[in-house]
């Protein structure tokens, strides 16, 4: 089978994928799809919930592993769709539909990639492809799940858009929820603690608060507040008002130091996170894919958007066809284009690399 030939394969299962339902946590049509990939190039497959993982064919316990990522789950379709999200529309030059910028684009050309190499003998590394789920949720049945099933990673590359650029690091995330008290009275009387006036203040000491350390390649940690809610009728003043606040980490912070900072100096009767296994994560400037992807003309830049590297403790890179900005956006699309030359950039960085 020639790179051509797979990437025109590549090229059709993505038109599957868009045409099949696959909302988090409900991909298991677009599962099955995957298998059939692999079925049909003799791939041994196997799967895990909606996750579909294989290895190559001369996996070597006593070398070390490159896992292939990247997620079949898409978010609803946009309300300002103007084109039928659910079918795959090629107008000049550019496939449409949802999921075919995120991820699918990078799937199916990771998917051609690692095909391409499977039956490769005496590979510097071992390759583990994994299709996953739920990570347009960050859900609890995907990557996150695999990591304990699949063979021990040493180094990954996760598929998204990034114009096939180097993502060599990419900013964590916690979300906090935060209550400010106050004292509920009856609107007609007067009340010295109305926590809705209180919350100016909260907001401003939000608004101007700075983490103090910065990060070569993702810059500052990025705090904002997403989210408040308070009061039930328009003639009571509430007892309390809620906050949602989202913090974006860069790599000079762990979760938990970001949460202990708040929890000491934020001016709110309680905050707390709901999570701290969104991590930050990078992969050293010197690693071989980053050599190899920069002496093939591709630039590095720290990414302020999360995806599954985040739940991955060994160096990752977050690499792949198609731009970020066209994700989540009505029209959602990919340039045919994108998809044939990113399969032919990832087999030239692997043959860097593991060949």
């Amino acid at each position: 089978m020639t790179l051509k030939e797979l990437t025109k394969d590549a090229i059709l299962l993505l038109k599957q994928l868009i045409e099949t339902q696959s909302f988090s946590s409900e991909e298991d049509q677009t599962a099955s799809l995957i298998e059939a990939w692999f079925s049909r190039y003799d791939i041994n497959c196997k799967r895990t919930q909606n996750n579909v993982w294989a290895t190559n064919a001369y996996f070597d316990d006593k070398k070390p592993t490159l896992l292939l990522n990247s997620h079949h789950d898409t978010v609803k379709p946009n309300s300002a769709y103007t084109k039928n999200p659910f079918k795959a529309i090629v107008e000049d030059g550019k496939l449409y539909g949802l999921g075919s910028n995120d991820a699918g684009g990078c799937l199916v050309s990771l998917m051609a990639t690692f095909t391409y190499f499977y039956k490769h003998k005496d590979l510097h590394y071992n390759l583990v492809l994994v299709a996953s789920a739920e990570e347009e949720s960050s859900g609890p049945n995907g990557l996150n799940s695999m990591l304990s099933i699949i063979p021990k990673i040493d180094v990954a590359i996760v598929g998204e858009p990034t114009l096939m650029h180097l993502a060599i690091a990419e900013k964590g995330l916690v979300v906090f929820d935060a209550v400010v008290k106050g004292t509920p009275s009856h609107a007609a009387h007067p009340n010295d603690d109305n926590v809705i006036y209180k919350s100016i203040d909260v907001l401003q000491w939000f608004r101007d608060f700075k983490f103090e350390k910065s990060s070569p390649a993702l810059g500052d940690v990025k705090l904002t507040v997403s989210q408040i809610k308070a009061g039930k009728q328009h003639n009571a003043v509430p007892a309390d008002l809620e906050l949602v606040i989202d913090v974006r980490v860069n790599d000079a912070y762990t979760n938990a130091e970001i949460a202990e900072i708040l929890q000491n100096e934020a001016p709110c009767d309680s905050i707390t996170p709901r999570s701290l296994r969104l991590n930050s994560s990078s992969i050293p400037a010197d690693h071989d894919l980053v050599k190899a992807g920069i002496a093939m003309g591709r630039s590095t830049y720290g990414s302020p958007t999360l995806s599954d590297q985040a739940v991955l403790s060994c160096p990752s890179l977050k690499l792949g066809p198609g731009d970020s900005t066209r994700s989540h956006s009505a029209d959602e699309f990919i340039y045919l284009k994108e998809i044939e030359e990113g399969i032919q950039m990832y087999v030239e960085l692997l043959t860097r690399v593991i060949v």
